[in-house]
């Protein structure tokens, strides 16, 4: 049964060594992202399993101790998820579970078994949902660390350009996210979430799935666009 989740953006850039210069740009987006985890570690869960965005080679399961890097953004630093070493030869997180190993590592997270699980975002609603039901099923006290970004069509600048329907997109998901809207993560629009580049989508449904029948209450901790990228950190306990 999903007991937690913590809800929180995925860029490189949230990790400061990747971002150089521009790292205080999102100093409050981190400090969201550990009062988020310190919501998972209090839940005292059994399980914890990470949901990202991953593309082909990424999705699937990473068990506890695959190994993840910045390398490709031009930072010499590893990760790995949790303190396992046991891995599959050759299998390298995805960047947003890169990102968790990243999160977790600074908070000493040691709480519970942890395992990733790398969603590609062509995966339709429904089959999220039921993934996120077996997940939820799988030990009496799960928690969920959820990571996704928002529409990347906020500005002129922005990765995917200015698109209109962007910010509304965006204010819709930090309300779901905030108020634990399960329904509403579930009905959301999965093209209009491709078209707005949003790589979230997939994830916030397993959640929504892992999140049936619970009486889980919501808090947005933070909600902005930096880089025209929309990020979300939301909590559920």
């Amino acid at each position: 049964m999903l007991v937690a989740a913590a809800v929180c953006p995925c860029p490189p850039l949230l990790v400061p060594e990747v971002a150089a210069g521009a790292a205080p740009e999102l100093d409050r987006a981190r400090a969201a992202c550990t009062d988020a985890l310190g919501v998972l570690a209090a839940s005292r869960p059994d399980l914890m399993v990470v949901v990202g965005p991953a593309e082909r080679s990424g999705r699937g399961t990473h068990a506890e101790g695959t190994p993840g890097s910045f390398r490709g953004f031009g930072v010499d630093l590893d990760v790995r998820l949790g303190t396992g070493r046991g891995t599959a030869a050759g299998r390298y997180l995805p960047p947003s579970l890169a990102v968790a190993a990243w999160l977790l590592e600074r908070t000493g997270w040691s709480d519970a078994p942890i395992e990733g699980l790398g969603v590609g975002e062509p995966l339709e609603a429904e089959r999220c949902i039921q993934v996120g039901r077996d997940i939820a099923a799988r030990s009496e006290r799960v928690a969920l660390l959820v990571m996704g970004d928002g529409s990347a069509c906020r500005t002129l600048k922005a990765p995917g350009y200015l698109d209109e329907r962007a910010e509304a997109f965006d204010a819709e998901v930090a309300r779901a996210l905030g108020a634990a809207d399960v329904a509403a993560l579930k009905a959301l629009d999965a093209e209009l979430a491709y078209e707005l580049k949003a790589s979230g989508r997939a994830a916030w449904q397993v959640l929504a799935g892992a999140a049936e029948g619970t009486d889980l209450t919501g808090a947005l901790l933070y909600e902005d666009a930096p880089y025209g990228v929309g990020y979300v950190v939301a909590t559920w306990s």
